[in-house]
């Protein structure tokens, strides 16, 4: 799915809006990516001189990818988190980073 495609799914707009694709790999799974380009409004101020994406903007690249996989039950929906279990991030993320987030119901 590019960006056109996940608009039509997803209320989420320009600046919130952090997936440029989504392939849906199965009836369960997909894979959400995104390319860190640097001039995103969450790096100006973290952290300054060494910008590094925060963990809740990849908890929300995460939530956004997996809202595709539900995206048939969706329409007239708001999809909301409503909790993470044993997150950890294991590297930080930088601009020009391709975000990879494999997600499965």
């Amino acid at each position: 799915m590019n960006r056109d495609e996940i608009m039509a799914v997803l209320p989420h707009r320009k600046d919130m809006l952090l997936l440029d694709s989504v392939e849906l790999t199965g009836e369960r799974e997909a894979i959400g990516a995104y390319r860190v380009r640097g001039d995103e409004f969450f790096l100006r101020g973290h952290f300054p001189g060494n910008p590094v994406v925060p963990g809740v903007i990849l908890c929300e690249i995460i939530a956004q990818s997996a809202c595709l996989l539900m995206k048939d039950a969706l329409p007239g929906k708001t999809p909301y988190y409503a909790g993470i279990d044993k997150l950890r991030f294991r590297h930080t993320v930088k601009p020009g980073d391709e975000i990879a987030a494999h997600v499965r119901l």
